[in-house]
């Protein structure tokens, strides 16, 4: 039964999100801050994240590529579709629901256990709209971005990595980069980022809008939002990838 209390409580948490605002422009200095900090504030982990995926990515597909019947262009190929398909959206944004999911639960649950939700609709402000809706709407905004931001640098950490070890030169990478490509897996990873944004940032709000107890409940919050984000999220890449691989 907790599970379809939270289930509901969940949905009438997102409906409540969708109510007037009292004020554009301190919505809009909210979203800003937002973007700034799940955006801006995530680039650094990501970047190194990214790197290094492509890097080994490389590495290891040369060394399971031991047949020369196989031409070395072969090496890029799989490196760029394994990031664009696999390791950029995915990957990433379960780092992302660490990152960015745990600071989102711990600031609601910290506002709700010091009573300044209840402060706010005191005031009339629509606490839901204004603390959740703006989290919302800028993962979806920030998280893509940096989801192809870490395509591109996954793609050239695998280049780099190539190239210093030997294993390729750059014209061959380059070569392979080009060959077979199919734009359609670029449009099936930014879909994937745009459900995986809205679980990232949905998810960490509802179990830090609704935390009772003290600070010791508010790290249970933290902790089980970036877990059941987690869960919630190789479920639907499992979901996305078998609805949307079937009409490429």
């Amino acid at each position: 039964m907790t599970l379809f209390h939270d289930i509901g409580q969940y949905l009438l948490m997102i409906k409540g999100m969708f109510a007037r605002p009292e004020s554009a422009k301190m919505y809009w200095k909210e979203f800003i801050h937002q973007c700034t900090e799940i955006g801006i504030g995530s680039l650094g982990i990501v970047a190194i994240i990214s790197v290094f995926i492509g890097a080994v990515s490389t590495i290891q597909t040369a060394y399971q590529l031991v047949s020369p019947l196989i031409p070395p262009s072969t090496i890029a190929q799989i490196v760029r579709d394994t990031v664009i398909l696999e390791f950029a959206p995915t990957l990433v944004c379960i780092v992302l629901a660490g990152v960015a999911g745990s600071r989102i639960a711990s600031e609601l649950g910290n506002m709700r256990v010091s009573e300044q939700i209840d402060a706010l609709e005191i005031m009339g402000v629509k606490t839901k709209t204004y603390l959740v809706l703006p989290k919302i709407a800028a993962a979806l905004l920030t998280i893509p971005m940096l989801v192809v931001i870490s395509m591109a640098l996954g793609i050239w950490g695998g280049r780099l990595a190539g190239v210093s070890a030997g294993i390729v030169s750059s014209n061959v990478f380059d070569k392979g980069l080009l060959e077979f490509f199919v734009p359609y897996n670029v449009i099936f990873a930014l879909t994937k980022s745009y459900v995986f944004a809205f679980i990232i940032s949905s998810v960490p709000a509802f179990y830090g809008y609704y935390v009772k107890g003290g600070a010791l409940e508010i790290g249970r919050a933290s902790t089980k939002a970036v877990v059941v984000s987690c869960i919630l999220i190789l479920f639907a890449d499992y979901i996305l990838s078998a609805l949307l691989l079937q009409n490429a």
